[in-house]
């Protein structure tokens, strides 16, 4: 992947050595500071733009939507031809309705005009080549400024701090990060930048569970960050400890998966805090989360514009009614996406949460294509198929994939893979996937023609039939036909 120099992307780059070497002086610097001019000023509008009034946030929209239409229209290839064809103007866009104009886009489209899609020469400064998790299929690949997680990480502190979250206060974090050290038997990483504690999300037999409950239980007044079924198997085993369990956190915050009712009620009982939840995704067109007073997921009117729509590609107007998320982004502009299909599903709750005032659409509900589910390690561990998520090359050659595990250490990878891979490729391919699970689980490879679904046509990320792994949570036992 193709990376601009940033701080950002220099800093994750540094070895963990020069991390913890740094951590004495950055620990005097308030965190604000440590993440530059950049991040305090878009932190500063966000904080006047989130009780704006429907009419004034619908303004803002409709000039940021003129604003990445016309800058597609004039500098890409693809969006003028497109625009063209749909006998649309940039210019004259007057509201945000008038988009409905525009046909849809998805993952395929962008792969196939990618290049066409630019509206800078890709290889200029300030330029990233990234890659989408996966998480609702196979990684996207695109361009964008590396100026954009500036803009999104100060939404997302704005969405974290309605919990209870403070901006530079420790966070035990389990989530997808390898975590390679190992301090007094436990795998442990500190980032002194965000005050972020990272334990292994692949490692997490019993006795390792057991040391990062003790350790965060040392860190103070502290916040949990969590795929959603890690934080319920960790809440799980706290619970079966007895009075084990960590008094200190202060707000767990869920996201990346769906956050299931009975996760939310066990974490939340056995933390005693309370659990929060968002929605984004790397594309960064639409950004949501829950507010102070309730758990409907309010979206951000000026990260970028939300459509829900219905299967005949209508705008979902009537309460209680499902529709695919479909965003228009404001941040990218070296390849927008307009009217993009993220293959992410919800419920329509209204424009006004009655809860907090906020006049924002309302979501609820909110579920991708793939379920969540988790791969049993050979020692008990449970690994979120989330946390598998790559921003990398290793799936360049494959259509789609899926997890098969009938034992617990051991997997069979299905992938369809339209054109075949080569015995190299698959090699690399495995080289890669087992790389990544650390040994945990040995994974095997089969090259299908199709995957297995559910009865309701949702695709598991990973298929298991394993018994007896006290640490899975509810969720991986799923039913498919």
């Amino acid at each position: 992947m193709k990376l601009a120099w940033s701080k950002k992307n220099a800093w994750e780059k540094a070895p963990a050595w020069v991390r913890a070497a740094a951590g004495p002086l950055m620990s005097r610097i308030p965190v604000p500071w440590l993440l530059g001019r950049a991040f305090r000023r878009h932190r500063r509008f966000v904080a006047q733009v989130d009780r704006w009034p429907a009419q004034r946030a619908r303004e803002y929209q409709v000039e940021q939507l003129r604003r990445i239409c016309l800058l597609a229209q004039a500098r890409s290839e693809f969006y003028r031809r497109q625009f063209q064809q749909a006998g649309f103007e940039a210019g004259d866009l007057k509201s945000p309705e008038d988009l409905s104009g525009l046909p849809v886009i998805d993952k395929r489209v962008v792969v196939d005009n990618l290049e066409a899609m630019c509206t800078e020469a890709p290889d200029g400064p300030g330029i990233d080549f990234v890659s989408t998790g996966g998480s609702s299929g196979l990684p996207l690949r695109f361009y964008a400024p590396a100026s954009r997680s500036a803009v999104e990480f100060a939404y997302l502190v704005a969405c974290w701090e309605r919990a209870g979250y403070q901006l530079g206060m420790p966070t035990a974090v389990l989530r997808g990060q390898i975590v390679k050290s190992i301090h007094n038997g436990m795998r442990h990483e500190y980032d002194p930048l965000l005050r972020r504690h990272y334990y292994s999300n692949f490692h997490t037999a019993p006795e390792e569970l057991a040391r990062y409950l003790a350790h965060i239980a040392g860190l103070g007044p502290c916040a949990l960050m969590a795929y959603p079924t890690s934080a319920t198997m960790l809440a799980r085993f706290a619970s079966r400890q007895g009075d084990k369990a960590p008094h200190n956190i202060r707000v767990v915050l869920m996201g990346s998966e769906n956050v299931y009712p009975f996760e939310r009620q066990i974490v939340e009982q056995v933390f005693g805090c309370r659990v929060m939840s968002w929605y984004g995704h790397s594309e960064k067109l639409v950004l949501a989360s829950e507010c102070e007073c309730a758990s409907a997921y309010h979206v951000w009117p000026t990260y970028g514009y939300c459509e829900l729509l219905d299967e005949a590609g209508q705008p979902v107007r009537q309460v209680g009614q499902r529709g695919e998320i479909v965003g228009t982004g404001f941040i990218n502009h070296i390849v927008p996406l307009i009217r993009y299909r993220t293959g992410d599903f919800a419920r329509y709750v209204g424009q006004r949460c009655s809860a907090c005032g906020r006049e924002q659409m309302l979501l609820e509900d909110i579920e991708g294509r793939y379920l969540q589910s988790c791969l049993l390690a050979a020692d008990g561990s449970a690994i979120s198929a989330v946390a598998f998520n790559v921003h990398d090359e290793t799936f360049n050659n494959v259509e789609d994939y899926q997890f098969h595990q009938s034992e617990a250490g051991k997997a069979t990878l299905w992938v369809v893979a339209s054109g075949g891979l080569s015995p190299r490729q698959a090699e690399k391919l495995l080289a890669n996937v087992n790389g990544r699970l650390q040994g945990q689980v040995r994974v095997d490879l089969r090259c299908v023609e199709s995957l297995v679904v559910t009865e309701r046509g949702k695709k598991p990320r990973i298929i298991s039939t394993v018994k007896g792994g006290e640490n899975a949570p509810d969720s991986a036992k799923l039913q498919v036909r």
